[in-house]
């Protein structure tokens, strides 16, 4: 085999004018050549330079993204305390590209899936594709096939604590096995990266919270898994509950849900560290008709006088709860004042084709702003 002819030390240097385009316009053939068209390009040339998204299925949490969802091709990490809704926020996203005719899969390394509670939050459980790894070298493996067919739109690994290496689990309780797991990660997280980009998939990894011991200044938390996941991940959403709610009526006494912050603390496709303010009902998941209502009130798409709710100078409820059943009985309002709400905010286009001014483009210069929306959105913008 002819070895490719290479270049003498003496015949390279900086070339200037006619010679400069010539020898870029050869070194660009010659690397196609050798890698395929496409190898590389100037970025203007691509098709497409804006990020493709998928709503998360929360819109507080789609505007605290700041483009609207997910962004295709990349790797989101979802961590927080134990029973912060982590999985619901990852399963919500589940429905979501189910609804929008995508295929999911949940990689189940916890087996710790309620079938049930899944099809609660709106996961078609027949079309959902599972799978229970006996090791984290199996789970991730079952992922990186599934994310290089090209055929899956969202892989959930849930959870990134729960991938156990092979020799751990073939080892004895009390051995110790120094770095394997991060070491498991960071390989996982090399091979996997380019795959996730070309196919644009979605990879959601759940993960779980440490502390580190002897820490007596700063936060003492840390993720396990090693620090890959950190520097792979394009989006990271820190997940903690907070205040109890109380049911109405007859359930005045009892806990029907919880309001749970969820905190951008890394992006790189919008600017970080927003925070959405959600409900999430016990057995129905994070109320979109409650985030709804109270970012549209705030907007004033729907008006708010007294206990009263109108929209369009129609009244929809008096009191909050009537209000939610209002929009959960008349779907097609809802769909209405969700796509007026997205459209203000910047998330996606009017009907003209032009994207309205979002509430951050309203802001003076070095205007410091909280948009509260009490239970569903706060926001804080510096410029």
């Amino acid at each position: 085999m002819a070895k490719k002819p290479t270049k003498k030390l003496d015949e390279i240097g900086k070339k200037f004018g006619a010679d400069r385009e010539k020898a870029l316009n050869d070194a660009l053939k010659l690397i196609e050549k050798d890698f395929g068209k496409g190898s590389i390009m100037r970025l203007g040339e691509r098709a497409e330079q804006k990020v493709q998204v998928m709503s998360s299925g929360s819109l507080a949490l789609d505007i605290a993204l700041g483009s609207g969802g997910y962004p295709k091709g990349r790797i989101i990490e979802i961590y927080g305390p134990e029973s912060s809704g982590k999985t619901t926020v990852a399963l919500h996203a589940v429905a979501q590209a189910q609804k929008e005719g995508g295929i999911a899969a949940f990689i189940d390394a916890e087996h710790a899936l309620d079938p049930a509670y899944a099809a609660a939050l709106g996961v078609n459980i027949d079309e959902l594709l599972l799978s229970q790894p006996d090791s984290g070298e199996q789970g991730l493996e079952i992922a990186g096939k599934l994310i290089d067919s090209g055929a899956v739109d969202l892989v959930v690994i849930d959870s990134v604590a729960a991938l156990v290496p092979r020799a751990e689990i073939d080892g004895d309780i009390g051995d110790s096995h120094v770095g394997l797991q991060a070491r498991m990660m960071s390989q996982a997280m090399r091979k996997l990266g380019a795959s996730i980009n070309k196919t644009k998939t979605i990879a959601i990894f759940i993960n779980q919270l440490r502390e580190k011991v002897g820490v007596m200044f700063g936060n003492p938390e840390t993720t396990p898994g090693g620090r890959a996941l950190k520097f792979y991940a394009s989006v990271r959403l820190d997940v903690r509950g907070s205040t109890q709610i109380k049911g109405t009526g007859d359930q005045k006494d009892t806990n029907v849900g919880k309001e749970t912050k969820i905190k951008v603390v890394k992006n790189k496709v919008a600017p970080p560290f927003k925070e959405a303010f959600v409900e999430i009902m016990y057995g129905e998941g994070i109320s979109k008709t409650g985030e709804l209502l109270k970012i549209a009130s705030d907007l004033d798409i729907i008006k708010k006088a007294g206990a009263w709710y109108s929209y369009k100078d129609e009244k929809i409820g008096q009191g909050s709860e009537n209000a939610k059943k209002y929009l959960a009985d008349h779907p097609e309002v809802f769909d209405e004042i969700d796509h007026q709400v997205r459209v203000q905010y910047g998330l996606i286009e009017d009907e003209e084709g032009t994207t309205s001014t979002s509430v951050a483009e309203d802001l003076a210069p070095n205007q410091e702003v909280t948009l509260d929306l009490g239970d569903g959105l706060e926001i804080e913008i510096e410029e």
